[in-house]
């Protein structure tokens, strides 16, 4: 649940604004500052800013989100949003001789995708005319891609961050993948595409070859700024910057080199001015820059080992969340000497507990290269005494190990149960230039193996470390991490878990959905000639035979993504090697453990089996 609540940006005074039933998004000032407009149950509503008359704006028919809007100087707003139109034939419709039937018939693939079975309908984006006065809401709409079996914005997560209104709100710029079925399976070309809203005519702009995504409009509506990655198929390429001047008739991308390889997000703040969320080794900070002709300004905004995410401007006041690995995001006013914190949401909670230290440390790997990886230890720490180590997985395999705070995968409760946390940046992870993201691709047993090894045996050296205690964890591939270093680490390990891993790359392949992802990675499919090295060598099955360690395998019953049979198949291995073992079913859990009593399940069970070892 999302409420809202107003945060004053010079002395961080917050008051709740909106807790209505259910989650208040996509919220934007209007009325000159004096209201607040934001998306309710699927209806667009704005209210006072003292949480008073409440209006209904926009009602349309299947509920509208991931709203922007922009306001004319007539007084009329346009409101552009994500609705779903059904495009496909439902079983019912195909049978309706059999009601009861529970049944589904595909001749395509994404059938299913991340966590959902197809419920036969597309992301589309579409816009309505809103008199904000109006006694009644607004209840018509245009759908600029209807009939169009294609996505946009792409599911699973694609939201409001993938299209943009003008200012002047005469045209839309959204990003989209018009295809289904294997060519959406296959393929990560997303396009950008501007629709004139007074003529209803779209036309493709120039892009990339992979993920055409983040459009944003400057405030003269002359600027098309946006990320582009560069490779179809490579769903982790470089995420860059690029300029498209919308007033030239065939004109083409210009890429922007900045300070990070990896855009996160953008937003303009000026006539020629942009800040930036990137990725800059272990961290996420923010960067602004000026244009000026053909030369770019930057600016460090941020700088730390935090994570920097959200951002805005109020009034001249920038206002971003910041997290670390002992600390939740709160929002902190930016542009003084220090970051100065607004929000103090956790503040009595985080006051009862005790945290440990965080370390950042580079550690030299079997190749000759320096790693950065985090060492968290047990509050209390004391070197005079013993502790065990575990083994962090990131999974990915192209995701930083940041300086993030997770409510699943919370390294504070982990060293708070007495344990010293290892997280390498292992080959894969962005923000150490290409060649370390790129090389883990096709090696995904190879390099990052020995990178795992080098950091838990630099950290296990340490007198402080109980070498004879050591365990493995991780999900995704970090869950697949885990399988694979069973059957390597030649007796380090005494404890692991694999949440969500890949166990038998075969029957990976034959089930997982986005097949763009597995080609690019796995290098190709079992069957191809010569087979990968993913389905000989860097298969964790073919390595049972050397399992030692007890191991937890935990896996949701609705994860697409590496599908349950992954875990089944490696828990089945390890019962009948007669390994101690253990495995966790969430029935209707997907890739990630979201409903809070199952997490709180996960905890104890994530707890009680390394305890026991």
């Amino acid at each position: 649940i999302r409420d809202l609540f107003l945060v004053n940006a010079a002395t961080g005074e917050t008051r709740s604004l909106a807790a209505d039933p259910g989650s208040e998004l996509s919220a934007t000032f209007v009325k000159g500052g004096t209201r607040v407009a934001y998306v309710h149950q699927g209806k667009l509503k704005s209210r006072a800013l003292d949480g008073s008359d409440v209006r209904v704006h926009l009602d349309v028919p299947g509920g509208a989100s991931d709203v922007k809007l922009r306001e004319l100087a007539n007084g009329q707003w346009i409101v552009a949003f994500v609705t779903r139109e059904k495009l496909d034939q439902t079983p019912l419709e195909r049978h309706p001789e059999a009601p009861k039937a529970n049944y589904a018939v595909f001749d395509d693939l994404m059938y299913r995708h991340w966590d959902s079975w197809t419920d036969y309908h597309y992301n589309h984006v579409a816009f309505a005319h809103v008199f904000p006065d109006a006694p009644n809401p607004a209840t018509e709409y245009t759908d600029i891609l209807k009939g169009v079996r294609g996505h946009s914005p792409l599911p699973p997560f694609g939201g409001s961050e993938s299209f943009d209104l003008s200012p002047d709100g005469s045209f839309i710029v959204y990003s989209a993948k018009l295809s289904s079925g294997k060519e959406f399976a296959l393929h990560t070309d997303s396009k950008l595409y501007r629709y004139d809203v007074a003529t209803s005519k779209t036309t493709e702009l120039p892009g990339l070859s992979g993920y055409d995504g983040n459009p944003r409009i400057s405030p003269d509506g002359k600027t098309l700024a946006f990320t582009a990655m560069p490779t179809d198929g490579y769903e982790s390429d470089v995420n860059q910057l690029h300029l498209l001047d919308l007033s030239t008739p065939g004109a083409q991308p210009r890429r922007i080199d900045v300070a990070g390889e990896y855009v996160n997000d953008l937003k303009w703040v000026g006539p020629s001015s942009l800040v930036l969320n990137v990725t800059q080794e272990a961290s996420h900070q923010l960067i602004r820059l000026e244009l000026k002709g053909a030369k770019v300004a930057v600016t460090a905004l941020t700088s730390g080992d935090y994570d920097f995410g959200g951002f805005a401007y109020a009034g001249k006041t920038l206002v971003a969340e910041r997290m670390d690995q002992n600390q939740a995001n709160e929002l902190y006013k930016l542009g003084g000497k220090a970051p100065v914190a607004l929000t103090h949401v956790n503040d009595a909670d985080y006051a009862k507990i005790a945290r440990g230290k965080v370390e950042k440390r580079w550690i030299p790997t079997s190749d000759g290269k320096k790693m950065l990886t985090w060492v968290m230890y047990p509050p209390n720490f004391d070197p005079a005494k013993k502790y065990p180590a575990l083994l962090y997985c990131q999974g990915g395999p192209q995701s930083t190990v940041s300086a993030f705070y997770s409510f699943r995968w919370n390294f504070q409760a982990m060293a708070a149960q007495g344990y010293i946390v290892v997280a390498p940046n292992r080959r894969g992870v962005p923000g150490f230039g290409r060649e370390w993201n790129e090389q883990i691709s096709g090696d995904w047993g190879g390099q990052a193996m020995k990178d795992y090894l080098a950091a838990i045996d630099a950290v296990a050296a340490e007198p402080y470390v109980d070498a004879e205690r050591l365990g493995a964890v991780g999900a995704s591939y970090g869950g697949y991490s885990v399988y694979q270093l069973a059957g390597i680490h030649e007796g380090r390990f005494k404890a692991l878990i694999s949440h969500c891993g890949l166990f038998n790359m075969d029957s990976w392949y034959g089930t997982t959905e986005e097949l763009f992802f597995a080609n690019h990675d796995l290098g190709g499919a079992y069957w191809d000639k010569p087979q990968p090295k993913s389905y000989g060598e860097f298969n964790p099955k073919n390595h049972v035979d050397k399992w030692t360690a007890p191991l937890l395998v935990i896996h949701g019953g609705n994860d697409f993504r590496v599908p349950l049979n992954q875990g089944m198949e490696a828990y089945q291995a390890a019962q009948l090697r007669g390994i101690p073992s253990r495995f966790l079913y969430f029935p209707e859990e997907g890739h990630w453990v979201l409903s809070p009593q199952n997490a709180l399940v996960w905890q104890h069970e994530f707890f009680n089996w390394l305890n026991q070892w």
